[in-house]
């Protein structure tokens, strides 16, 4: 609360494609996409049309004894593209998150296996801030002060590429890190019922990306010992590592994948969990207890979901996947300039994400960096000393240009307060 004494929160008066526009008419590029869920731009035109025609339709109705067209269409669109046949829907990451937490231990009850109720994670990983999904995150200035009220859980070396020894190749690493996994798994499996991961980037541990192999070898030791696997695609779904979902770069499925975020192109709060017809059946039964009784009052809300279709509608039209492709390529080369900053270490990209740490920081850089860049007209937030961007994927070249400009004053500002 103090710091907003500092940095007031900015006024954004309205929003257009990649930009935000304050109360003053002055625009600042969102390199972040407003915390990782803005896909095609502020006001797209095609998902604005398909909420302004839901609302003439019905805006919302409980999913408790009753049904609508859009989220029986979103649910089939979903099953269809991440083979995963039964949709349950939240209202964001961490309840998410929840849903897969609470379903497999319930699912490993109902199957008789009462024991099964603990979970694993990686070192530094980050699945949201509800007590359950606080309980798997690992990042300490979240967690830490809710300690007493979190449910223990057990984290394993993350294949984090920075952390390899040296000359140690990413595919080697994460190799080596899931032999971690292995021998938590040989000896606790009768006890654990799931392994949460986020495939390939980890998001609050500073844009973490890995090789994956490690899924690969993850969805094999977790069939080995029956447990569940669960991605949290929450910010890396829908595209943002070069595929629509980062577990396909690993070629698995898993047995539960969480979605958000970009999931209505950062429209409206939604969330759904998806899960195999095996999973599904342990809660077919006659008895209400062994249903999965979890709800949200907005579950699967008509006008959310008519967002999330006009997204994927965008993503089949206007060929989404391909076109980031040749983007990341381009944005890449134009970002070299701040590949060869002096400052500037282990940068690194995975589809449309782009992440590099800073060297020689003060403790308030990220802080200060944010201010600095706001000036500079771009709306970016580092984690600690690493900075990201993550931009909507309307941004265009000239816009990349403008950012790394922007990007390299900022650095040159820092530089001079070092």
């Amino acid at each position: 609360m103090k710091q907003l004494e500092a940095t007031p929160p900015l006024a954004i008066a309205r929003g257009e494609g990649p930009w935000l526009i304050d109360t003053d008419g002055r625009r600042y590029l969102d390199a972040i996409s407003s915390w990782w869920v803005n896909l095609f731009g502020h006001c797209n035109p095609r998902i604005n049309a398909a909420i302004i025609d839901q609302l003439g339709i019905i805006e919302h109705v409980m999913l408790a004894g009753a049904t609508h067209a859009p989220v029986v269409e979103l649910s089939e669109r979903l099953a269809k593209l991440t083979g995963l046949g039964h949709a349950f829907y939240g209202s964001d990451g961490s309840s998410a998150t929840e849903i897969a937490l609470k379903m497999s231990a319930h699912y490993w009850r109902n199957a008789g296996q009462v024991k099964k109720n603990e979970f694993i994670s990686l070192k530094n990983g980050y699945h949201g801030e509800t007590v359950g999904a606080l309980s798997v995150t690992d990042i300490p200035l979240f967690k830490r002060i809710y300690e007493p009220l979190l449910r223990h859980s057990v984290q394993v070396p993350t294949p984090d590429a920075r952390l390899a020894e040296a000359g140690e190749s990413a595919e080697a690493f994460a190799l080596r890190c899931a032999d971690a996994l292995e021998a938590h798994l040989a000896e606790h499996a009768t006890t654990t019922a799931a392994f949460i991961v986020e495939p390939l980037v980890q998001g609050a541990a500073g844009m973490a990306m890995y090789h994956p192999v490690y899924l690969s070898r993850a969805r094999e030791l977790c069939d080995q010992y029956r447990v569940h696997l669960i991605a949290d695609e929450i910010a890396v779904g829908f595209g943002r590592t070069g595929t629509m979902f980062a577990c396909e770069q690993a070629a698995i499925q898993p047995d539960f994948i969480c979605l958000s975020k970009g999931i209505t192109g950062g429209y409206l709060p939604l969330s759904a969990v998806l899960t195999t017809d095996a999973i599904y059946a342990a809660f077919y039964d006659d008895a209400t207890a062994k249903g999965f009784l979890h709800s949200h009052s907005y579950t699967g809300n008509p006008l959310a979901c008519r967002a999330a279709l006009a997204v994927l509608d965008i993503f089949e039209s206007d060929g989404v996947i391909a076109a980031n492709r040749d983007k990341s390529t381009q944005f890449t080369k134009i970002l070299g300039e701040v590949v060869a900053h002096p400052r500037v270490r282990h940068f690194r990209q995975c589809g449309m994400i782009w992440a590099f740490e800073v060297a020689e920081t003060a403790a308030d850089f990220a802080s200060h960096f944010h201010r600095l860049a706001l000036a500079q007209g771009v709306f970016i937030r580092p984690i600690g000393n690493t900075v990201y961007v993550m931009p909507p994927y309307v941004m265009e070249a000239a816009d990349i240009t403008s950012l790394t400009q922007a990007i390299l004053e900022t650095l040159a500002q820092m530089e001079t307060r070092k």
